[in-house]
């Protein structure tokens, strides 16, 4: 009888750590089908996309603004963008409207009522999102949250910006207020907008010079 009793509790034990250790793989499988590295959560808001905001993620500090010079040009790196000539914009109809797309998709047009990148406020960059052809902005809404944007300017300096959020909104839904307005009081800050089909604006901040 003491041989039995003995034998069924080491059968009974080796049935609890069976259980014991089943339950601690299963934990780790779970655990292991977590967000990818490299991965970022995307969020929404009503009708507006939210994306490329981790909040894990530690941006770079900005840096003060730089001295005046036109833009020339902007490579977007996550594109595969590596130039886009920059062209002013002309007079429009109505004060403080959004510049429209250039003629040529693979041009991007600056507006030139506003701040010129690198000096403090918001300048804006408008591009076209679709095309016969390659267009300047196309893939925006992909662009995430620390990748970089840099716009080559006249003194031959190079002002490179950080991008800290990405919205996209219904064709017609796209107010200038939610363009223009400043993230933070003083910096120089970059908006990059598609100017046909759904609006994709990107937000970057100066987080960098080289060159002159």
């Amino acid at each position: 009888m003491p041989n039995e009793r003995l034998a069924t509790t080491g059968g009974y034990g080796r049935l609890l750590t069976g259980v014991a250790w089943a339950v601690l793989l299963l934990g780790l499988w779970v655990w292991g089908r977590g967000p990818a590295d490299g991965q970022l959560p995307a969020a929404t808001t009503g009708d507006v996309a939210a994306v490329g905001r981790p909040a894990f993620q530690e941006l770079p500090g900005a840096i003060g603004p730089l001295p005046a010079a036109r833009p020339t040009a902007v490579a977007v790196g996550a594109l595969g963008m590596a130039h886009a000539d920059v062209v002013p914009s002309r007079p429009g109809p109505r004060a403080g409207a959004l510049p429209p797309p250039a003629r040529e998709s693979g041009d991007v047009v600056w507006d030139a009522s506003g701040p010129q990148p690198g000096r403090p406020g918001v300048a804006v960059l408008t591009g076209r999102g679709d095309g016969p052809r390659r267009a300047a902005f196309a893939g925006l809404a992909d662009v995430r949250a620390g990748e970089t944007v840099r716009v080559a300017r006249s003194d031959g300096s190079i002002a490179e910006f950080t991008v800290e959020d990405v919205r996209v909104r219904p064709a017609g839904r796209l107010g200038e207020r939610q363009v223009r307005e400043a993230h933070a009081r003083g910096r120089a800050e970059l908006r990059l907008v598609t100017g046909d089909g759904p609006r994709t604006v990107v937000s970057a901040y100066l987080t960098g010079v080289s060159g002159p």
